[in-house]
Parts: structure tokens; C-alpha cells; sequence
């Protein structure tokens, strides 16, 4: 085992899991928990990308401050890089998301903004803008900023096809939708036969259907479409119910031993259900982090 000289450097090389209950037998359904981020999320990546290239391009100096807008994770984050490397963090979230996510941030010694509920992340997007105005900080505008994607498309989408390279489709939630498109320029690149399938939440399809609304899984289902969204990227899109996401999230807990947040319960369901159609092709679901950040949300009850 390796030393490293800072906690950023464990950010990546996550593994990939074959289910054995929960899919048909036969089926070859897998999954690539990355709760194992020293900040506990897939967001690390997309995270230590654009502030790397930030300071890069001279726009994130040494003492500076990052403003962000994030349903959590994100924020996540954004707190444990600056802790490590002394910058000032402001999180601006909405007020529904869990709270051990904001125990998580407050922790690293962030700062914590949060808006109403009810105006979803547009609200969160817009208070952000406002404070960064105010302090004159950075915002990562990982809704907007095509270095989330690039994380995956260098980083997550390679690992999978050194470790995975049979794969056929890839089933990950987007609310950013840096992960999906990243991971489907990853495999375009390598000229790779595996497909990216998105999953947004069904209460809330708007790219399926147009619409948002309110819904029950945190993390995807923005109620705007981001800007480095690509649909084109990806071979389709389909909508997952919240108690869906919500039983398969527990399901993989009491019958496979992995404790998952419930957006990976969403991912899980639709490869379940795409597994179904035949055992011959190998699936993967993305698990974006791990279930202790919804033990408040009695899901788990």
C-alpha cells in the first residue's frame, strides 16, 4: 500500500462490485461504489478537476475563496479540498437536503448558506451568484463548468474500461450530468462498444418529459437542464421512481452488504431492470456515494 502525501491523492481508483442477489441469476449487473472518496462521493472528482484547473488558469489564487451552489456532495467536497489547502469555502444548498450533509461540511470548517426547498437549485444557484459577489470568490459552476465532465471523462470512464472493458451499458444519475456525459466521451474516446444511460427521477423528468418537480432523490433531478448536459452523449435516458430508488437503496444494504445513498438506489433499479430484458449483456451502475449521509431521512427506518 502506497503512502501518500495528502489525502487528495486517494480521490479515484474506486472498485467495481458484482451484485449476486438482487439481479436474476445469470445476469452480470455490477456496481462502482464511490463512497470510498476520501470525501465520501463521486463529487471528489469532479471537484479536485475544476479547482485544479482554476488555479491553472490563475483564477483561484492561494487564500482564496470558493462559492459554490450543491445538493451536498459538492459541497462536500469543496470543504475537504480547502481544508487541505487553505482556502475559504461558502456552500449554498437547499434546506432539504439531509443534514448530515451539513454536518459533513460544517466539519471541514465550511460555510454554510441554505435556501428555500421549495425553490429547488435554481435558488441555490441564484444565492450563490449573489455571494460571490459580495466576496469576490470563485464559484466552480460544476452546472456549467465542462472540467466536471473531463474528471470522468480522464479519470472514472478509464477505470471502468481497464477493469470492466465487456461492458455494455452504464446506468448513472445526473444532476450535473458530469458523470454521464463525462464517462460517454470516456468510452466514445476509446472507441468502446458501452452505452451511458442517464436516470432522473421520475417525479421530475425533464429531460424525458420537459417538466420538473419535486422529488425524493437527492443528488440528481435538477428542476433546470445544466449547460454541460449533452444528450447526445448518451444512448437514453429514462425516469426512476423515488420509492423505487428509495427499496432498492435499501435492498442493496440487507442483501448485498452495500451501504449506498438514493441515487444509487436509482442507477441500481434501472440496470435491474435492464437486466431483465436478458442475461447476455454486462451491466454497470454507478453508486455516487454511500448511505450514511441519509440515516435522518428514516429511509433506512
Amino acid at each position: 500500500m502506497p503512502i501518500y502525501d495528502s489525502i487528495i491523492e486517494t480521490i479515484g481508483e474506486t472498485p467495481i462490485v458484482r451484485l449476486n442477489r438482487l439481479p436474476k441469476e445469470g445476469s452480470k449487473v455490477y456496481v462502482k461504489p464511490e463512497r470510498g472518496n476520501p470525501g465520501g462521493s463521486i463529487k471528489d472528482r469532479a471537484v479536485l478537476s475544476m479547482i485544479e484547473d482554476a488555479v491553472a488558469r490563475g483564477i483561484l489564487k492561494e487564500g482564496g475563496t470558493i462559492v459554490e451552489p450543491t445538493s451536498g456532495n459538492t459541497g462536500i467536497a469543496i470543504a475537504m479540498i480547502s481544508a487541505v489547502r487553505g482556502y475559504r469555502a461558502i456552500i449554498v444548498m437547499p434546506d432539504t437536503m439531509s443534514v448530515e450533509r451539513r454536518q459533513a461540511i460544517h466539519a471541514y470548517g465550511a460555510e454554510i448558506v441554505l435556501t428555500p426547498g421549495s425553490e429547488g437549485m435554481g435558488g441555490a444557484v441564484r444565492k450563490a451568484e449573489e455571494i460571490a459577489k459580495e466576496t469576490g470568490g470563485w464559484i466552480c459552476g460544476q452546472f456549467d463548468n465542462p472540467m466536471n465532465a473531463v474528471a470522468h471523462r480522464v479519470g472514472t470512464g478509464k477505470e471502468i474500461l481497464r477493469d470492466l472493458p465487456d461492458v455494455d451499458y452504464v446506468f448513472a444519475g445526473f444532476g450535473t450530468a458530469g458523470t454521464a456525459c463525462g464517462l460517454a466521451m470516456a468510452f466514445r474516446d476509446a472507441g468502446s462498444k458501452a452505452k451511458v444511460i442517464g436516470v432522473e427521477p421520475y417525479e421530475s423528468p425533464l429531460v424525458t418529459e420537459g417538466k420538473a418537480g419535486p422529488h425524493k432523490i437527492q443528488g440528481i433531478g435538477a428542476n433546470f437542464v445544466p449547460s454541460i448536459f449533452d444528450r447526445s452523449l448518451l444512448a437514453d435516458v429514462v425516469a426512476v421512481k423515488g420509492d423505487d430508488a428509495i427499496a432498492t437503496t435499501v435492498e442493496m444494504a440487507r442483501k448485498e452488504g452495500i451501504f449506498c445513498g438514493i441515487s444509487s438506489g436509482a442507477a441500481v433499479y434501472a440496470a435491474l431492470r435492464k437486466a431483465e430484458e436478458g442475461p447476455d449483456k454486462v451491466i454497470l451502475a454507478i453508486l455516487p456515494d454511500g448511505g450514511d449521509k441519509y440515516m435522518s431521512t428514516g429511509i433506512f427506518d
